[in-house]
């Protein structure tokens, strides 16, 4: 498929898991508020955020961007291990 078939944007489901897999690290500093309004405009008030284990570049980088957030009441890395463990990061938000 040629670069211009590809869509501009893609349209993420808005639920209480991100999954980042498949986004670039460098994503995660415009993406994470966005979802994060979109959950708050919607009553999704608990989400969990799955950044991988593998180096912890990508997880460290969610927890840089979660410290700056106002919307963001409180996180808590790691999530209990049915939930991901060390691989995902529960983000409780702050209702409007």
């Amino acid at each position: 498929m040629a670069d211009e078939d590809l869509p501009d944007e893609v349209e993420l489901p808005i639920t209480g898991e991100l999954d980042l897999h498949t986004f670039r690290p460098g994503d995660i500093s415009t993406l994470l508020p966005d979802y994060f309004e979109e959950c708050r405009k919607r009553g999704i008030l608990s989400v969990r955020v799955i950044h991988g284990k593998g180096t912890g570049a990508l997880r460290e980088g969610v927890h840089r961007v979660l410290e700056k957030l106002p919307g963001v009441a409180s996180w808590t890395w790691p999530a209990a291990a049915t939930y991901g463990g060390w691989g995902a990061t529960w983000v409780h938000l702050q209702a409007d």
